[in-house]
């Protein structure tokens, strides 16, 4: 007589673990999920990583590429876990209590980092572009997770933490494609103010990169102690715009004089009296000793 056994096939692939068991069906929906979160940061990191090519600089762009990865697969293996039959509450409570400590000991870590993430894709600035940020003038050398490095007129390096700079006003000298300068330039009462003020606006007509549109504008602005006041409004390329100011004034001043028309020098008038009168402490009177 023989003897015949039976069991329960899903009593066997049980696997207790705490107060729960494992099965098949949770062990396929572990895997599912794992699988497709590890696909959606496969994605994710490579269109990040494309997106930053040329805005980052390779090892940042790497690092910022690997957090963006790792975080989706931690946060896909959160979600997973349970269908293990696995307790995150004390996990998540611990979590929470050490996520407060290094959140406050590192809160202008987490600030310049949200900061520099924000720059990024805003793009207020970009490498190269002179600005004037938190009292430094200068051209953006780099910019970083944490921070962006500004080169100085002086050549120094100076860095500036990402959330000074998000929060503060930005000056971008070359954002516009043109920029304005003005000069004020005096002639003299005497001369033709008229015949200046065209003769001005034929050298800037002269000068290769003084735009014509925006047009310059020259005018009478006011009359000074010793000449009449013009100025001079011109527009240069953004990036040629130092070079322009720098050497335009040259030209008008060379060529005022050629026409006859000179800077003013300041003058003064002093009147005197027709007699010197002395007095004399003795007597009060007002004489002259021989």
């Amino acid at each position: 007589m023989g003897v015949v056994v039976t069991f329960n096939v899903t009593e066997v692939l049980e696997i207790p673990i705490g107060v729960g068991s494992i099965t098949v069906e949770s062990l396929l929906y572990f895997a599912v999920i794992l699988v497709v979160g590890i696909a959606v940061a496969r994605v994710v990191s490579t269109n990040v990583r494309r997106a930053l090519m040329e805005r980052l600089p390779k090892s940042e762009r790497e690092l910022l590429v690997k957090l963006v990865y790792y975080g989706i697969v931690l946060w896909a293996l959160v979600i997973a876990l349970p269908q293990l039959k696995f307790d995150l509450s004390g996990l998540l409570v611990a979590g929470g209590i050490a996520g407060l400590v290094i959140g406050f000991a590192s809160q202008s870590v987490v600030s310049n980092l949200v900061s520099g993430l924000f720059l990024m894709f805003e793009h207020p600035i970009k490498i190269g572009d002179g600005i004037n940020v938190a009292g430094v003038s200068g051209s953006v050398e780099d910019i970083r997770i944490l921070s962006t490095i500004v080169k100085t007129h002086d050549g120094i390096f100076t860095r500036i933490p990402n959330e000074k700079v998000f929060t503060s006003n930005i000056t971008n000298y070359v954002h516009n494609a043109a920029r304005r300068f003005e000069y004020q330039i005096s002639v003299r009462y005497e001369d033709d103010a008229d015949a200046a003020i065209r003769i001005i606006k034929e050298v800037i007509a002269t000068h290769p990169f003084a735009l014509k549109s925006p047009s310059p504008s020259v005018f009478v602005d006011n009359f000074g102690d010793d000449g009449v006041n013009l100025t001079a409004y011109i527009w240069a390329p953004a990036r040629n715009w130092w070079d322009v100011r720098t050497s335009l004034l040259w030209q008008i001043k060379q060529k005022l004089e050629e026409n006859g028309i000179e800077m003013p020098y300041p003058q003064r008038t002093v009147w005197f009296a027709d007699e010197l009168k002395v007095t004399t402490g003795d007597t009060g009177k007002c004489g002259a000793e021989e």
